[in-house]
Order: C-alpha cells, then structure tokens, then sequence
C-alpha cells in the first residue's frame, strides 16, 4: 500500500513540524513540539522518542534558523536507514544563542515581539549532536560522535549518508569552513564506531561541500571535489586503498538513483554513469542531442528505479519538458510541456522584441539605445549570473518597455569558473566583486552603445550590498541605484555564512571595517539613493537598513527608503507587486532625458 492511500487513517498532530516516511514499510516519523514521534504502521500508537524539545532551546529533528538557511538548505533533520531499521536525527542545542528580535505589527492594539535564536559573526553558535534511534526498541538511542578532531572546538554536522543499515557517513565542519571531515562509522550493537577511514579535504568551502555516493561495496565512494587545479570534478574514492581518482569534467552537480550517477553540467549538459562491482561506465550524454539550439541548460528527475527520467530543459530558448526512457541509450518518449502557450502569447500578444544576447563579460539583453541599468539580484560567493535560463521578470519588462539595456556581470566570487576565481574574495567581501562591477560598466561605456550620464544599478540582499558599495565608491559612473534588503556591516549577520568567508571579526579586523557599507555614507551625495527592507525580514535584519539610513543622514546625504511592513525577506504577496511599481517610477525618474 502506497503511504499517500493511507495518509489520511495517520493520527498525527494539526501542527507537525515535519512529516518523514521510511523508504520501506510505510513507517513514520513526524517532529511536534521539537520532539520526535515514531509510528510502526499507520494505525499504530505513536511513540515519543525525546522529551527535552523546547522553543528556541532544544530543537529534535529539524534545524534551527542557521542550519535551515545555511548549512542543510532544508528544514528536514532526520534520516531513516535504507530499510527502515535505524533513524537518526539531529538535535540543535540554541540555549547559548542570542536572540534575534523584532516587532510584528499586524493588526492589534500593541505589536508582537519575534524572538529568533540568531548567531551573528563571533557569537555563539549552535551545538549540534547526531543521534541514531533503534526502531523497533525506541528507548535504545546511541550518539554518532564528532571525531575529536573536529569536536575539539566549535563546528558544524553538515551531511549525513546511510550506507546500509549498520554503517553511516556522516560530514562535519570546524567553525572556520575551511575543511570537510567526512567519517564512516559502524555499529557494533551498542555503539557507533569510527572506522579506520577518514577522509579529510581541506579546501576553501565557498560551496556547500557534496555528499558522497557509496559504491557497491558501501567503503569507496563518489564524491565532487577540487582537483589540484581548482575546477570541480566527480573523483572515486578508494577509501580502503585511501587513493583517489578524478573521473572527468568540470563544475557539475551531481544526482544519484541506485546504480547511477546523473551529472548536470552547470552550463549545458547531463551526463550518466553506470556503476558495478567492477567499476564504472564511460559518461553518456543524455542531452547533448535533445533540441540543442533551444536547451543548454538542463536537470533531470528520475523514476525511483531509473528506468524513465524527466528531462527539464530551462534555456535558451522557451523551457522544455520531456519524458524519456532511460532503459539503454536515453530516447524521447514523449514530450509533456512545450511552452506553445507562452510562445504564441510572446511573440503575438505582447509584441515582445527579440532577445538579443551579446556574452563580453557579461549577458546584455534586450540591445537597445538608451539607459543601461546593471543587475546584480544575489551575486554572492559561487553565485552565476550569467547563464543560458530563460527567464520572465523584472529585466524582462525594462527592456521590452522602458527600453532599458540589462547586463548581468560574473566577476571575480562567482561560481562555475574555477576556484581560483571563486576564492579571489576569501577573507575580503566587498573588495574584487565590487571592483569588477565598476570595471564592466567601463568596458560597456568604451563599446560606445549606452549612455554614459545613465547608468544605474540595483541588487537584492548580497546584491543589495554590492550596489551599496559600488554606489558608495565614488567612481562617478552610476546616476543611481536600488538597494533591496541590503547587508550593511558583516557583524551583523550570521556567523555560518559571513565567517565562513571572513573567519570571525576579531581573526579579520581590517577586513570587516573595509567591507562596511556605512563607511561610506559620505559618497552617496553624488548618486540617487533607494533603500527598500521588510521589518520583519528574520534574514538580513532591519538593523542593517536602519544603521545605513542613519549613516546617510550623519552625513546629510538625501535619499529614498520604502519599509514594507510584517514582511520577510522575499517580500512576498502584494508587497512584490507594490515594490517593482515602485522601483520602476524611481527608475524613470533616474533616467528621465535632460531638459
């Protein structure tokens, strides 16, 4: 019986946490209250698992804010074994971390207070312990250890990989990010044993680090790593032998389905590997024939047994889906979404121009005479702008409406293009990647196409911070720009991400005093100012707006700030379309010919 046949006999709260059924068997775990419950079957009585789940405190099973956004991308912390036998989980312990705070207005007589446990940079940090739950005798609980090389200090359990029932593979971090330890352990029916093997790779972790793909003799495994020239590679790790071997290709992610490994090249292709006691296949390309003027950048999700795959094509041209048979050499089946709607909508009702793309150092869409505005929406480490996505938004409309030139630049940070370039800003946020902004828009003017009296740029969050800083160099090329949830000081926020690129503020003195918007306040005089933030934004916090605010009225600067009210980070719902109404008329007010 499939879990969703019988989803609705499961007893479980009306306010769970998180929902997690087991690969087989059809048993559950669900997180209430910050504590973990187990039901054998779904009729079954639930079992309470921990007891010490507490609010902002003792969190089972799920991640607190940090470990959500920047360490698992997910708000999941519990995994089952391959055949059900064993869960483990993750307990985050935020008793040592300090709040975040911040009001909620709504609609009552006095506003809420939010109270998030938040480590800014060089603050304290979340403990993190791994348990693992035997399930039949839930009362029997052991503790994965961090290996002491690790746990001697702070650090982060960043992966967690069952290999089989009685073997797991566990990642964890130091503080500083700036190596991988991955640890297989083994149960001995009590405890959970290091093994010999232990790979540790040092590296500088602009990137989340990959978890690893066990081969068929569950010790070796696949693993995307740095090669010595500083390009990601998919390497084979002989654990037992304690060699490696790169494999082939640069800067992919990669997605695994039992007995193969499916390579997505960041820029055009998929790729498929077969794997077997013996060792591995040559790659085969899944796309390389599939419409290649339309898709050059492409996903696949696959059937739980591999035998079939949806083929997500997302650019240049209109996104494409397919279904294809994977069953020997991958062939179309059938095509489930062309995108004939949209493209008789683009090309007939809008009355869109074409989308002319010009690649110097940067995308340029929509070549028109006129403004050109720089685009710079995230932009922060391993970021890539630049890329073959079809995309609909902001950008678009300038272009086709307010005859706008867009350019996205990937300069010295970015992702994709090797580590030499991605580390060139470790230790030194706001330095390259700002300079590099300036030096494109130099180049754009030397080509001789734009206006050079009116140029603008605008960026949300990290982008928000790099339009801040270029806005506030003085180079004296930029009328105006627009600073959406913008980061103001590196001190304020949190401490995974902003020391894992500029270790903490007492280790990087220098560094975080250059790397600060409000320092330069004074140079804001010369350029036309916005400054939008959400007050109740649990991410990039209203403090970094309201310190920038403050610094430009220290110095007498005159500028725009939009707050939107009980809104978060995205600033979702109606304040989205209340935004770009308003940037657009802040946009044509800059842009507005001389009289």
């Amino acid at each position: 019986m499939e879990s969703r046949e019988f989803l609705s006999k499961v007893q479980i709260p009306p306010v769970t946490q998180l929902l997690v059924w087991a690969p087989v068997e059809n048993k559950l775990a669900y997180v209430w209250n910050y504590n973990i419950y187990l039901k054998k079957n779904a009729t079954a009585e639930a079992v309470q698992v921990t007891h010490n789940g507490k609010v902002n405190k003792i969190l089972n099973g799920v991640p607190d804010w940090v470990y959500e956004e920047e360490v698992f991308a997910s708000n999941e912390a519990i995994w089952w074994s391959p055949q059900g036998k064993y869960l483990a989980y993750l307990q985050i312990n935020d008793t040592g971390v300090h709040n975040i705070e911040y009001s909620l207005y709504g609609n009552d007589q006095y506003p809420t207070t939010v109270f998030i446990p938040y480590p800014k940079a060089g603050c304290v940090i979340p403990r993190a312990r791994l348990f693992v739950v035997d399930v039949e005798n839930p009362s029997r609980q052991s503790e994965v250890l961090v290996p002491k090389s690790v746990g001697v200090g702070d650090h982060y359990l960043r992966t967690v990989t069952w290999v089989t029932d009685e073997r797991l593979a566990v990642q964890w971090l130091p503080r500083r990010q700036d190596s991988v330890l991955l640890q297989i352990y083994d149960y001995d029916g009590t405890n959970w044993k290091e093994t010999s093997v232990r790979i540790n790779n040092y590296m500088v972790l602009t990137y989340f680090p990959a978890a690893p793909y066990f081969a068929a003799n569950n010790m070796s495994f696949y693993k995307v790593m740095s090669n010595d020239n500083g390009y990601k590679h998919l390497h084979y790790v002989e654990a037992v032998k304690k060699k490696k071997k790169k494999l082939f290709f640069q800067n992919f992610h990669i997605h695994t389905c039992h007995s193969e490994i499916f390579l997505e090249k960041h820029i055009s292709l998929a790729l498929r590997i077969s794997i077997s006691k013996s060792g591995h296949s040559a790659p085969e390309c899944l796309t390389c024939s599939l419409y290649q003027d339309r898709c050059q950048y492409n996903s696949a999700y696959f059937s739980l047994n591999a035998s079939f795959f949806r083929m997500d094509c997302y650019g240049p041209g209109l996104p494409l889906f397919t279904l294809m048979d994977n069953r020997g050499p991958a062939k179309e089946i059938q095509v489930l979404e062309d995108n004939k709607k949209l493209e008789k909508i683009l090309t007939t009702e809008l009355l869109m121009p074409t989308i002319k793309r010009i690649r110097i150092k940067a995308t340029i869409i929509c070549q028109l005479p006129n403004p050109h505005f720089t685009e710079k929406k995230y932009g922060g480490p391993a970021s890539q702008n630049t890329d073959y996505v079809f995309r609909l938004e902001w950008a678009t409309y300038l272009c086709s409406t307010e005859k706008v030139i867009i350019a996205s630049f990937d300069g010295r940070g970015s992702g994709f293009q090797g580590d030499e370039l991605m580390h060139a800003i470790y230790g030194r946020l706001g330095t390259y990647e700002v300079e590099d902004q300036i030096s494109a828009v130099r180049k754009f003017i030397e080509m001789g196409f734009i206006d050079k009296d009116r140029i603008g740029m605008w960026g949300w969050s990290y982008g928000g911070y790099v339009t801040s800083m270029v806005l506030g160099s003085g180079s004296g090329l930029f009328k105006c720009g627009i600073a959406v949830a913008p980061v103001a000081k590196w001190d304020y926020y949190d401490a995974v991400y902003t020391e894992r690129y500029m270790h903490r503020p007492e280790e990087n003195t220098e560094s975080y005093k250059n790397s600060t918007v409000t320092d330069r306040a004074k140079n804001f005089k010369s350029v036309q100012y916005m400054l939008v933030h959400g007050t109740a934004d649990d991410n990039v916090h209203f403090q970094q707006a309201a310190q920038i605010s403050k610094a430009l009225v220290e110095n007498q600067v005159d500028f725009e700030a939009m707050w939107y009210t009980d809104k978060d980070h995205g600033l979702s719902g109606k304040a989205r379309y209340h935004l770009y109404a308003h940037l657009n008329h802040f946009l044509q007010n800059c842009f507005a010919e001389k009289k």
